[in-house]
C-alpha cells in the first residue's frame, strides 16, 4: 500500500520535472530566437538589387514597361492571392531571407512603392527591376530600371534616412546592413538570342563584360557604406523552359548544356573575382559571399522526386513553354498545385522552388547574420 510519504516522494519528483521541461522550454525558445529572429532588435535592414528573381514590384510603377506580373494569375498563392509584382506564384528567396532573419516583415517590399513607411524603409527593400542586368542594352530593351539607376535610387534612399534619423545612425546602419545583388540572367539570354550582340562578344568576353560591370557596382556599393555584399550567380540557363522552346525541337524537351555551360564558367569566374575582392577589401571590415543558385536548381531538375516535384523543364502558367509577363494572363490556363513545377512560368521558379533556394543558402545566410550582429 502506497503510504503518505510515498506520495510526497512522487508529487516532489513530479515538481522536479515540471521545472526540467520548463527551462528546457525556455532554452528552446532561446535557441529558435537567436537562430531565427536574432535581427529583430538590431538597428540593420536587407538592401536588395537585380532583376525579376528579385524584383517584389517595382516595375508596376513603371508607366512604359511591358515587363509587368501586377495581375493574375501571378500571386494566386498568396495568402490574399495578390498580384503583387512578383514573378511567381507567391513568395520569393528573399522574402523567406527576410522572414528567417527577423527584419520584422514576411516581404521585402518594393522602393518604389509611394506607400511605405519609415519602419519598412529601415528594414529593409529592393530596388530590383524585373528585365534589368549588368549590360546597359539589357534594361533598355523593355525600358526597366538599369543596375546604375538602381543604385541612384539607394543614393536617394540615404538622404530620406538621413532626414528622419539623422548622419550619423544612418551611416551605422548601412554598415550594420546586408546587401543582396541577383542579375545577368537577362544578360546572357539576349546574348543567346541576339546574333548582333555575339558578333561583339565571344562567350568568354562577353562573360568579361558583365564581370567587370559587376565589379564596378560592388565597388560603388561598397563607396556608398555597404559592408556585407552578397552575389548571386547565374542559374542553369539552359534548362529554362523558354530556352528549351527556343532552341529545341526535339520531341523530349531537355536542358541545353551549351548555354548551362556559360552559365558554370561565368559562376567560376565571378566566385574568384569575389575572393580578389575580399583579398583587396581586407582592412576595410567588407566580406563578399557567392550565392549558389545553379546547384539547387539543377539538384531539382535532375532529381525533382527528392523535392516533391513532378514538372520540370515547362511551367505552371499557360502551355509553360513560352509564357511570362504578359502572356501568362489570367485568361491562361494555370496548373492547379504548383508545388509539383519547379517553374512557375516559362522562366521564373515557383514559391516551393525558391523556398528550396532559400534553403539551400540559409548557411551563407546564417553567417551573415552572424557578422551583422558582431556590428551592433
Amino acid at each position: 500500500m502506497r503510504t503518505c510519504e510515498d506520495s510526497h516522494v512522487l508529487l516532489s519528483l513530479i515538481e522536479k520535472l515540471l521545472i526540467v521541461w520548463l527551462l528546457l522550454q525556455c532554452l528552446m525558445a532561446k535557441l529558435v530566437s537567436s537562430n531565427k529572429n536574432n535581427l529583430s532588435a538590431s538597428d540593420a535592414g536587407f538592401y536588395v538589387f537585380g532583376d525579376s528573381t528579385v524584383d517584389p514590384g517595382n516595375n508596376n510603377y513603371i508607366s512604359n514597361t511591358p515587363l509587368k506580373s501586377n495581375f493574375p494569375p501571378y500571386g494566386r498563392d498568396l495568402p490574399d492571392h495578390f498580384p503583387s509584382g512578383r514573378f511567381t506564384n507567391a513568395k520569393l528567396s528573399t522574402d523567406y531571407i527576410a522572414s528567417y532573419a527577423g527584419l520584422k516583415k514576411e516581404f521585402v517590399p518594393p522602393y518604389l512603392d509611394p506607400k511605405l513607411d519609415m519602419e519598412e524603409l529601415l528594414t529593409g527593400v529592393s530596388f530590383a527591376s524585373a528585365g534589368s542586368g549588368f549590360d546597359p542594352q539589357t534594361p533598355a530593351l523593355s525600358n526597366v530600371i538599369s543596375m546604375p539607376k538602381q543604385l541612384q535610387y539607394f543614393r536617394e534612399y540615404k538622404k530620406r534616412l538621413e532626414g528622419v534619423v539623422g548622419r550619423e545612425r544612418r551611416e551605422n546602419h548601412i554598415h550594420k546592413s546586408a546587401f543582396l545583388i541577383s542579375a545577368a540572367t537577362n544578360d546572357f539570354i539576349f546574348y543567346f538570342l541576339d546574333p548582333i550582340r555575339r558578333k561583339s562578344f565571344t562567350a568568354f568576353t562577353y562573360q568579361q563584360f558583365l564581370i567587370q560591370q559587376l565589379k564596378t557596382f560592388v565597388q560603388e556599393l561598397w563607396e556608398e557604406g555597404a559592408r556585407e555584399i552578397a552575389v548571386v550567380g547565374l542559374p542553369p540557363v539552359g534548362c529554362l523552359p523558354v530556352m528549351i522552346t527556343l532552341n529545341s525541337f526535339d520531341v523530349e524537351r531537355s536542358c541545353i548544356d551549351e548555354y548551362s555551360s556559360v552559365a558554370r564558367d561565368y559562376n567560376k569566374m565571378l566566385q574568384h573575382e569575389l575572393q580578389l575582392m575580399q583579398q583587396r577589401f581586407s582592412n576595410s571590415a567588407a566580406n563578399f559571399y557567392y550565392v549558389d543558385i545553379y546547384g539547387p536548381l539543377a539538384d531539382m531538375i535532375q532529381a525533382p522526386h527528392k523535392y516533391g516535384f513532378d514538372e520540370v523543364n515547362y511551367g505552371c502558367c499557360g502551355s509553360g513553354y513560352i509564357e511570362t509577363a504578359s502572356l501568362c494572363n489570367e485568361k491562361s490556363p494555370v496548373c492547379s498545385d504548383a508545388s509539383k513545377y519547379v517553374f512557375w512560368d516559362s522562366l521564373h521558379p515557383t514559391d516551393k522552388a525558391y523556398h528550396y533556394i532559400f534553403l539551400a543558402a540559409r548557411s551563407t545566410v546564417d553567417l551573415i547574420i552572424q557578422r551583422m550582429l558582431q556590428r551592433q
